[in-house]
C-alpha cells in the first residue's frame, strides 16, 4: 500500500532550540546546514505534525481526539476542550495567559471542575467533566468553540481567536458564566497567597464528535501528547509513549517515524536527541529528518547537506 508519506524520515517535535540553547557548536552547524524557517505565529501541534507528513488535518472533533489519547476509547458523546486560563485585564483589552499541568496541578483543577459541575452543569444539558491534567465540557447540543488551543493565543487578545459564526453567542454566555462561578473561588485565593496567576476562565477549544475509526497507513508514533495520540487511534495506527530516547524509537521502527519529546526536557536532552538523529542520517538509518522546535522554529536535514561547509550558523538558533 502506497503512504501519503516518506517512509525513509523522521518527524520529531523538540524543545525550543532558539535563543542560545543549543549550546553545542557542532550540533548548531549541523542544522545551519539543513533548511531552516521558523513559524510567523503559533501553530498547533498537530496541524504541525500532519503537514509534515502531507496528511490532512481533522475539521473537528479534536477535543473527542484527545480524550480517546488520554483513554484509549472512542468518546462517542460531543465534546469540546475546557482548558483552564488566566484571562489578564489590561487597559483596554484581555490577554491570554496559557496555563499547563505544571502550573496548575490535579489538586488546583479538580476542585475547580467540580464546582463548575455543581454550579453550571446541567444547565442547558451541559456537563464539566477532568481527566488528569485536562478539562472538558459535554452538551447535548453542539456549540461553537474556538478552533485553537490556548498556548496558540497565549499573551495575546482572546477575541482574535474565539468563534464568529452562528452559535457564537452561546460561547460568549457560556464563558462569562464560568468567569464569574470561578471568580471568588477558594483555590483562586489561595493561588493568589501563593503568588500565582488565578483560574478565572475556560478556554472551549476543539469541539466536535470524535471520528469513525478508519485504517489509515501512518508512521509509527512515540509520544505522550493524547492529541496526536488520539489522531494515530482514529486511524488504527501504531502509538506508543515516548520512550526518553530517540534511538529506542527508531529500533522499534522498521522505517521512518513521529517522536514529540516532552517540553519540559531541557538543553541536556535536546542536544542528545539531536546527537541521535545526526547519527541515524549520516548512518544512512533515514534519509530525511523534519524538525519541529517547540519556539516555531523547524528544520529540514538531509544527508547531502552534511556538504553546505559554508553555512555554519543560523539566526534562528543564535
Amino acid at each position: 500500500m502506497s503512504t501519503p508519506y516518506d517512509n525513509s524520515a523522521a518527524v520529531v517535535v523538540l524543545p525550543a532550540v532558539g535563543g542560545g540553547r543549543l549550546a553545542d557548536t557542532s550540533l548548531r552547524r549541523w542544522l545551519a546546514r539543513g533548511e531552516l524557517n521558523r513559524l510567523d505565529a503559533p501553530r498547533e501541534l498537530l496541524a504541525r505534525v500532519l503537514g509534515a507528513l502531507n496528511v490532512p488535518y481533522p475539521d473537528s472533533g479534536l477535543a473527542a481526539l484527545r480524550m480517546w489519547g488520554q483513554t484509549g476509547e472512542r468518546p462517542t458523546v460531543w465534546l469540546s476542550a475546557a482548558d483552564p486560563v488566566y484571562l489578564e485585564p489590561r487597559l483596554d483589552h484581555l490577554a491570554v495567559h496559557a496555563q499547563d499541568a505544571e502550573s496548575v496541578p490535579p489538586a488546583d483543577l479538580r476542585p475547580l471542575f467540580d464546582h463548575l459541575q455543581r454550579t453550571l452543569g446541567g444547565d442547558g444539558g451541559i456537563g464539566f467533566a477532568r481527566l488528569g491534567g485536562y478539562g472538558y465540557l459535554r452538551a447535548a447540543e453542539p456549540i461553537a468553540t474556538a478552533a485553537v488551543p490556548p498556548y496558540v493565543a497565549h499573551l495575546d487578545m482572546p477575541n482574535a481567536y474565539l468563534p464568529m459564526e452562528s452559535g457564537a453567542d452561546a460561547y460568549r454566555r457560556l464563558t462569562s458564566e464560568v468567569e464569574m462561578a470561578l471568580h471568588e473561588h477558594e483555590v483562586n485565593q489561595d493561588r493568589a497567597a501563593r503568588g500565582l496567576q488565578p483560574i478565572n476562565g475556560l478556554w472551549f477549544w476543539g469541539g466536535g464528535y470524535a471520528p469513525e475509526q478508519t485504517s489509515s497507513p501512518l508512521p509509527p508514533l512515540y509520544t505522550d501528547d493524547p492529541l496526536l495520540a488520539g489522531y494515530w487511534l482514529s486511524n488504527s495506527a501504531p502509538v506508543s509513549g515516548w520512550p526518553g530516547d530517540i534511538a529506542t524509537c527508531a529500533a522499534s521502527a522498521a522505517g521512518g517515524f513521529v517522536a514529540t519529546v516532552p517540553e519540559k526536557d531541557g538543553a541536556a536532552v535536546l542536544e542528545a536527541c539531536l546527537g541521535e538523529l545526526a547519527g541515524l542520517l549520516e548512518a544512512g538509518r533515514l534519509r530525511r529528518l523534519v524538525l519541529l522546535f517547540r519556539d516555531g522554529v523547524e528544520v529540514s536535514v538531509e544527508r547531502r547537506h552534511r556538504w553546505r561547509f559554508w553555512r555554519r550558523d543560523s539566526e534562528y538558533l543564535a
